[in-house]
């Protein structure tokens, strides 16, 4: 992969950059669109700041949410437009299109050092089209728009789409800061990582993470697991779960993990307590119980204080730890303690040398909404979906084709 310095002189080049500046948003009492975790858009800053002040006429393209192919106000970037101009200290024009009359005429109006922002991309129905034609064509678009391109966007280089795969085809191409840096933590996981390694997994699913699960089992010293999907692995050693989340259809193959990290001195830890509650709510009753004996009437909403302290321990002497995935229903103040637990301890390590990762997605969320600052962990993912699916071993198409674009 190209890193951007060597694109050459890029005063007055127009350089199209794929960013992730997808960032949740919700409305303010005035009826308002406000975003509630600017992370993703500050992370992408730096990669554009030094186009900009290289002289470059910075054309940035990103998504927002999942609309179908057609514009939909909610998802507009125009939010998004004005923070990144904040954050730069600088305008950005925004167009409102992707391809069209408004972001050709911001595009052939920039001049060198301005940033223009494109409409949300999934407003064309090319930029996630199944078809290779389809796809093919919007990037053609798109590129008609820059003379180099820049990924820049980590969180959707493991999707096949025009913005990230088939424009690198056309153009080109140099990997951003960003993601270069993010490759390199991901590596330095992955290969010969420091040990005791620890990976902490939480979240909804275990059926979301059986492909890491698998991988991890050969790389990991220590699995903790929390959050949703810590009731199968109960219930995979016939504990009752109570009404919690459970998926039944996955039992087996938990069965099999636990099976396999025992025969490779792999330690898995789970909950030994949990905070158990009558319905998903956080005025519902709710009580410690023990993780074994969840009652029938109630479901496990977050690990116990026990095992806080537990996770906390088994956390102490590592020297590189990856987290990816709540403990619980951390958006509701009840049910927060036990992700703030681990992310106290993970704070310890890094202060005391460790190498830690926070694997994106919502436990970057979580611990921003914590109160911890980015700064207290070594590294604080912008893609979760990524991240795992490179800690899967699975070859992320966003950089298979900068790799193949160096041979072209």
């Amino acid at each position: 992969m190209h890193s951007i310095s060597e694109l050459g002189d890029l005063r007055g080049k127009r350089v199209l950059v794929r960013s992730d500046l997808n960032v949740p948003l919700d409305y303010d009492d005035a009826g308002r669109r406000t975003i509630t975790d600017d992370g993703r858009i500050r992370a992408s800053v730096p990669t554009i700041k030094a186009l900009s002040d290289a002289g470059a006429r910075v054309v940035v393209c990103a998504h927002l949410g999942r609309p179908k192919g057609a514009p939909e106000a909610k998802y507009s970037l125009a939010p998004v437009a004005t923070r990144l101009g904040e954050l730069l200290g600088r305008d950005v024009t925004f167009a409102t299109d992707t391809v069209g009359e408004s972001a050709r005429a911001a595009v052939e109006a920039a001049q060198d050092g301005d940033v223009v922002l494109l409409e949300n991309l999934r407003f064309n129905p090319g930029e996630t089209a199944k078809s290779d034609e389809e796809r093919a064509e919007f990037a053609r678009q798109l590129a008609a728009l820059a003379d180099v391109f820049v990924s820049d966007g980590f969180g959707v280089v493991h999707r096949k789409q025009a913005s990230v795969y088939d424009v690198a085809r056309l153009l080109p191409s140099a990997v951003g800061g960003l993601v270069e840096t993010e490759v390199g933590v991901l590596r330095r996981l992955t290969e010969d990582p420091e040990r005791p390694y620890a990976v902490v997994l939480g979240g909804a699913k275990v059926s979301d993470k059986l492909g890491v699960i698998d991988n991890l089992l050969r790389t990991a010293d220590r699995l903790l697991i929390g959050g949703g999907m810590v009731f199968t692995f109960l219930a995979a050693q016939d504990y009752e779960v109570g009404k919690s989340l459970l998926e039944a259809d996955q039992l087996e193959q938990v069965k099999g993990y636990l099976e396999q990290a025992k025969e490779r001195g792999v330690e898995i830890v789970l909950p030994v307590d949990i905070v158990a509650a009558s319905e998903f709510s956080a005025d519902a009753e709710r009580e410690v119980v023990p993780a074994g004996a969840i009652p029938a009437d109630r479901m496990g909403l977050d690990i116990g204080p026990e095992s806080g302290v537990l996770f906390a321990e088994k956390l102490k002497d590592c020297r590189t730890v990856f987290w990816n995935g709540p403990m619980g229903a951390f958006e509701m103040e009840p049910y927060a303690a036990g992700t703030a637990a681990v992310a106290k301890a993970i704070v310890e390590l890094t202060e005391d040398g460790a190498f830690t990762v926070i694997g994106g997605g919502d436990s970057a969320a979580a611990v921003r909404q914590l109160g911890f600052e980015d700064d207290q962990f070594g590294h604080i993912s912008t893609g979760g979906g990524a991240s795992l699916e490179y800690l899967e071993g699975k070859e992320l198409p966003g950089l298979t084709v900068l790799d193949e674009e160096t041979t072209r």
